[in-house]
């Protein structure tokens, strides 16, 4: 190790830091970044102060602990409002929209047909052309009441 930090010298850190960056484009899931910035500052800090490599390392060590825990910290209740919520839940979207049955609900399963598809659904027997209310989602099927 002692002479991989020689050979590189100041450049050490900033060449793990560059690794590290790539490493998170490549594999995403914002973990690689804080240890990145981590060893941008090592970078920084062995451009100012003349530190062994034990102490580059304990010193990336340290820093990449605390950015990976202040990271959870700050994003941990952060989560993304989207103006879609059911974007690839297309059937939350239909819940309380009546449709009329394509095929009766007999022995309490029947079928609707929304846009160009056809939709198994549950609930009360009834015949074909009769309207319900779909009222909520079990798995694939819809669960209806009589509009």
């Amino acid at each position: 190790m002692q002479e991989l930090v020689a050979t590189l010298g100041d450049w050490t850190w900033w060449i793990v830091a560059a690794v590290l960056l790539v490493l998170e484009l490549v594999i995403p899931g914002v973990f690689f970044l804080w240890m990145g910035l981590a060893a941008m500052v090592v970078g920084v800090l062995v451009l100012i102060v003349d530190i062994s490599w034990q102490g580059q390392i304990a010193a990336f060590a340290v820093l990449s602990i605390i950015a990976l825990i202040v990271s959870r910290y700050f994003f941990a209740g952060r989560r993304v409002v989207s103006d879609r919520p059911n974007l690839n839940r297309r059937m939350y979207d239909y819940v309380g929209r009546s449709f009329v049955l394509e095929a009766p609900i007999q022995n309490g399963t029947g079928t609707i047909r929304v846009d160009d598809t056809i939709w198994r659904v549950r609930g009360d027997d009834a015949a074909v052309g009769a309207r319900v209310r779909i009222t909520e989602v079990d798995g694939l099927e819809f669960l209806v009441v009589p509009d």
